[in-house]
């Protein structure tokens, strides 16, 4: 039995399954940008009452801690390490990627700052507070990112990564999540 993400109800996936681990997270990420959505149509009809006002909660706690030791886990753990598998070869390519990921994430988290503060007021009763444009920029801005990540990142990172290097990465990031110990039951 793997363990799941602390407070989170998706399919378990483990810390020694890292990429999968990652990918898993974009499926989150992608639920969390289609409560967003909803959640733009449900203040129209029924203002910030309780349920808008417990999306908008929820929204938050999650992008707040999950979605950015995401960014982190890239950042810190398979960034590196993809680029340090390149040993002597030519790694310009790979450079690129990550860079531009970086930047992804620079600007979703510039982007999510603003959302979030408009989240709050919506927390607070205000309808009005979220605007279209804002969701539906951040929402796109993430399904590109994911989409890359999916198509270029991880398939990468499968092919070019050991097993020894996956485990490292799986341990950092449950040290990131101050997990400190995995149960695994053995069949």
């Amino acid at each position: 039995m793997t363990q799941a993400l602390p407070g989170h109800s998706a399919p378990a996936v483990g810390f020694e399954v890292p990429l999968e681990m990652l990918a898993a997270c974009h499926g989150r990420v992608q639920h969390q940008c289609e409560t967003l959505l909803r959640l733009l149509d449900h203040l129209k009809s029924h203002g910030a009452d309780r349920s808008a006002q417990e999306a908008a909660q929820a929204v938050m706690r999650y992008f707040d801690t999950a979605a950015r030791h995401h960014h982190e886990d890239e950042e810190l753990d398979l960034f590196p390490a993809l680029l340090e598998s390149m040993g002597g070869s030519d790694a310009v390519c790979l450079r690129e990627l990550t860079e531009s990921l970086r930047g992804d994430h620079r600007l979703l988290e510039r982007r999510w700052a603003s959302l979030r503060e408009r989240l709050m007021q919506v927390t607070e009763g205000s309808a009005a507070a979220l605007e279209d444009d804002d969701v539906k920029g951040f929402v796109q801005l993430y399904e590109q990112h994911i989409a890359r990540e999916e198509a270029e990142l991880l398939p990468m990172a499968a092919r070019l990564l050991s097993a020894v290097e996956l485990d490292r990465i799986g341990l950092a990031m449950r040290s990131r999540r101050g997990i400190t110990a995995l149960s695994l039951h053995h069949s």
